[in-house]
């Protein structure tokens, strides 16, 4: 005889999971969530769509990459959840889009309830921050194809934004400003990378690092920023002077700004504004990482970037230092010349 559980399958285990995870998700809520969790698919009250003039549903998708693998080395699944919540919502925002909804997949090698519990927890926590209500999720148990404690996340999100509310390239204009947020770190992307010098240059995550003052496992685990609700306030302030925002994702501060400049424009990026992040001079002197592949696989200390009218640029960096986000100036719009990019970081990173 043979039982599903004998394939690998543990039906009980996912309900205890389920349980456990309860109480997390209660506190990842919005007034117009119906029902709770155990239904077919997750309900959202949308009427209040209706004030707006004509409604744009903005979605996402994403996971959080090899940074899983972190996390399963070090045995902490508490922090990799907020990561997903933020590569996902903030990627909304940038279109002006306020995020609404929620959904996560994660697929494990074994179900280990506390672990899915703990990874929830922080899906859970990341949608707090963002205002937004995970009202659906799936955990997959795939014996024979991952290891028992191997393991990956993915989520999708639905926002939405007023149609003569949008922002992006068709808003930009030379003489506009960038307006820097700082990155908490790695946040989810360039692991692949990370993990490659930390086998090669023999890193013990578990050792304290000096120039960090910490444990290389505890730096590369800081949660990704979520700036859902930064920007929300920075539109909120000033609408007709928030022209874009720049997710600086995979790619880095260069490439992901271009996808926001119009062709016939260039943003510059001051390098000497701000200090290299002192995780990422480790990683690169001990990986021998070229600068220029360093810049398009980190995001070298900017997390989110906003393009507003100069007039604005004051009232937006001290905006954002009352919600405790230290914010800064960091380059440029203009006219583009020749064969010149839309987007370049210029000078050297300012000594420390």
């Amino acid at each position: 005889m043979s039982t599903y559980k004998d394939a690998g399958v543990d039906i009980d285990a996912g309900d205890r999971a389920v349980e456990l995870m309860k109480a997390s998700i209660a506190k990842a809520s919005r007034p117009e969530v119906i029902g709770g969790i155990g239904g077919f698919a997750g309900l959202f009250d949308a009427s209040k769509l209706k004030d707006m003039k004509q409604p744009l549903l903005a979605t996402s998708t994403d996971g959080v990459g090899t940074k899983t693998e972190i996390a399963r080395a070090l045995g902490r699944y508490d922090t990799i959840g907020e990561d997903l919540v933020a590569m996902v919502v903030d990627d909304l925002v940038v279109c002006g889009a306020e995020p609404l909804f929620m959904t996560d997949y994660i697929a494990v090698g074994k179900v280990i309830p506390e672990h899915i519990a703990d990874i929830v927890a922080g899906i859970a926590r990341g949608c707090a921050k963002a205002n937004t209500a995970l009202i659906g999720g799936e955990t997959a148990e795939h014996p024979g194809l991952l290891d028992d404690d191997e393991f990956d996340l993915a989520g999708a999100a639905t926002g939405v934004v007023d149609a003569d509310r949008q922002l992006g390239s068709h808003r930009v204009k030379a003489g506009d400003l960038i307006i820097a947020m700082p990155a908490s770190g790695f946040h989810a992307n360039g692991y692949s990378l990370v993990r490659h010098i930390i086998k090669s240059a023999g890193i013990d995550l578990h050792a304290n690092v000096n120039e960090f003052g910490k444990s290389a496992g505890e730096i590369l685990l800081t949660p990704t920023e979520i700036y859902a609700l930064d920007c929300l306030a920075l539109i909120k302030a000033m609408p007709e002077h928030l022209h874009a925002f720049s997710h600086i994702t995979g790619g880095g501060v260069a490439e992901n700004t271009a996808r926001v400049i119009p062709d016939h424009l260039t943003a510059t990026y001051d390098r000497s504004t701000w200090s290299l992040p002192v995780e990422m001079e480790f990683m690169a002197r001990m990986g021998g990482v070229p600068q220029a592949d360093m810049e398009r696989t980190w995001n070298c200390g900017i997390g989110m970037s906003a393009i507003v009218d100069p007039s604005v640029a004051d009232l937006a960096v001290r905006s954002l230092a009352a919600r405790g986000m230290k914010a800064w100036v960091a380059g440029v719009v203009s006219e583009r010349m020749g064969s010149n990019s839309r987007s370049s970081l210029e000078s050297a990173y300012k000594a420390r």
